[in-house]
């Protein structure tokens, strides 16, 4: 550093201060006031550690003040830090109690030993310095990309040169099979800044789905001004992804503007991303219809949406079922990350047979539940009944119009229904009472006598035990890994094969704690609306409407579709 030469040449001094905040890209004012700090830990072992030293270096000129500073007090007890009033008057005529004087000390010549202290606290606080201007300057780049050169490979993990920093990619942070050389230029997603003892750490990324959308943000113009827009981006690193867009201008083919003439904006994307096959597929509002593209190329013949637990289940022909998986179940796997929905595929064969299947146990269930004959419990699947509920309170004549049935026939199933859910009631009363479910749960709306053993089986008990479950303990909840490989976790909840959903789930939750008095049912009440605006400020909005609105032109808009590069 040339600490050595601090005290005999002030220009000298000057110029280490000038030099090293050039080289580490910090304040001058920082180096300085580090080698004030190592001139003072100099002058502490020269002349005491139990001296309060402070050295002054004039940032113009480059002269160094010493000084010793005593504080004023009335009764001293330390001579090395204090001084009686009357001794400070003698010093300054103006000094008085909690006063501090300055003591000025001859300059010093600095040992071997001290030049190489002060050296070290001064590499100390600059390092410190630099540390500092580098998370300053990176901490609000999360969400870029950078460019940079490979520095090094360290146990798989490449640390990047970014110019005034270091990056680091970890091993799953990179595309698969990518192999990196020192000297290679790299495009990685800033995705975290960390402040750590070892210095900041920048932890960029070239597999996450944003280094994609930044990507085609960069390659496509209309993007970048946001009339195409990215709804979802989902990833397999190296092998395949999907990208679903949308235009707000509806002249523009979303698809084909990331497509660009001849394939040549997501050519650009795949060749950064080491051959990656890209699907570029159109958002749809609607749920089925996006999720249909995002099977593509696979055909799709029949949707069947549950919105309750968020999954769909797809048909497809025999032919079709390979392409719809994809290899390992890419293809599924993928659509499922774009639209955010668990999809179930079967075959038409497959849907037959589970129909057939359906169909067979809930006749079994009539001929069960109601003792009538085979016949009699097909036509009632037949017609749509589902269940002995359905059967027991709709309306007579729903039953009795079914071919071969009349009201004697028709009343006498109902009554049938109704003394079997009796008795099914009755037994779960019974089995309530004996797991220690309080009667007070079973006066929760919504709640039924089947819930009430399921609570009883779960250790919920009382009206403060519902009233204290999430939505998330009856109803489950889904965990997904961050391996992207990695299946998707089922949670089971309380009231796991109830025909219960979320909304459902949190009206009970809502009305315990009603019942269990720790909130009122006002509270429960929705905000009032903000009152209307008057007639004459209605009468002026439609005014400055009709003056600035245009008349609408129809624009073709392309057929939902994916385009794949």
């Amino acid at each position: 550093m040339g600490v050595a030469g601090v005290s005999a040449n002030r220009l000298e001094l000057l110029q280490i201060a000038n030099a090293v905040a050039q080289e580490k890209s910090i304040d001058r004012g920082i180096v300085i006031q580090a080698m004030e700090d190592a001139i003072q830990k100099a002058a502490k072992t020269r002349y005491g550690a139990e001296n309060e030293i402070r050295c002054e270096i004039d940032s113009k000129t480059g002269e160094t003040r010493l000084s010793r500073v005593l504080t004023v007090v009335e009764d001293v007890e330390n001579d090395a830090t204090e001084i009686t009033l009357e001794d400070g008057r003698s010093r300054n005529p103006e000094a008085k109690i909690g006063d501090q004087i300055a003591e000025p000390l001859p300059p010093l010549d600095f040992g071997r030993v001290a030049a190489q202290n002060a050296k070290q606290v001064i590499v100390q606080k600059v390092r410190e310095a630099e540390r500092d201007r580098q998370f300053d300057e990176y901490k609000d780049r999360i969400g870029e990309i950078v460019n940079g050169s490979v520095k090094r490979v360290e146990y798989g993990n490449v640390i990047v040169d970014l110019g005034r920093a270091e990056g680091i990619i970890r091993r799953d942070e990179m595309i698969p099979r990518e192999n990196m050389r020192y000297g290679d230029r790299v495009r990685a997603y800033i995705y975290d800044v960390r402040r750590e003892p070892r210095g900041p750490q920048i932890f960029v990324s070239r597999a996450r789905p944003e280094f994609m959308s930044l990507l085609f943000a960069a390659e496509v113009p209309e993007i970048y001004d946001g009339v195409v827009e990215i709804k979802s981006v989902a990833r397999d690193p190296g092998s395949r992804a999907k990208i679903a867009v949308i235009s707000r201008d509806t002249a523009i083919d979303p698809v084909g503007a990331c497509v660009g003439m001849r394939g040549a904006r997501v050519q650009a994307v795949v060749n950064e991303l080491q051959g990656e096959k890209v699907d570029i597929i159109q958002w749809n509002d609607d749920a089925a219809s996006f999720i249909v593209n995002g099977l593509a190329p696979a055909e799709v013949t029949k949707v069947v949406l549950d919105e309750d637990t968020n999954r769909i289940e797809v048909v497809v022909p025999e032919n079709q079922l390979s392409l719809a998986i994809g290899r390992r179940g890419q293809n599924v796997r993928l659509a499922s990350q774009l639209t955010g929905w668990d999809i179930d595929i079967l075959t038409e064969d497959e849907e037959s047979e589970r129909r057939q299947k359906e169909f067979a146990e809930r006749t079994q269930m009539f001929m069960d539940a109601l003792d009538v004959d085979e016949v009699i419990a097909q036509l009632l699947v037949t017609e749509g009944f589902a269940s002995i509920e359905e059967t027991a309170y709709v309306e007579l004549n729903e039953i009795a119009h079914i071919e071969g049935f009349d009201e004697g026939t028709a009343g006498e199933i109902q009554s049938r229904a109704r003394e079997y859910l009796e008795k099914i009631e009755e037994d779960l009363n019974n089995k309530r009472k004996e797991l220690g479910v309080e009667d007070g749960v079973g006066e929760i709306e919504g709640v039924t006598g089947r819930m009430l053993v399921a609570f009883g089986e779960n250790d919920i008990k009382t009206v403060e035990d519902v009233a204290d479950c999430a939505t998330d303990d009856l109803v489950g909840w889904t965990e997904r890994k961050k391996d992207r490989d990695a299946e998707a976790i089922k949670h089971k909840g309380v009231l796991d094969g109830f025909d219960v959903g979320r909304k459902e789930a949190e009206d009970i939750i809502m009305a315990a704690r009603v019942l269990a008095g720790w909130i009122s049912a006002e509270d429960l009440l929705p905000a009032e609306e903000p009152e209307e605006a008057s007639e004459n400020e209605d009468d002026a909005a439609s005014a400055d409407a009709g003056d600035v609105a245009a008349p609408e032109t129809d624009a073709g808009t392309a057929p939902d579709s994916g385009a794949q590069s």
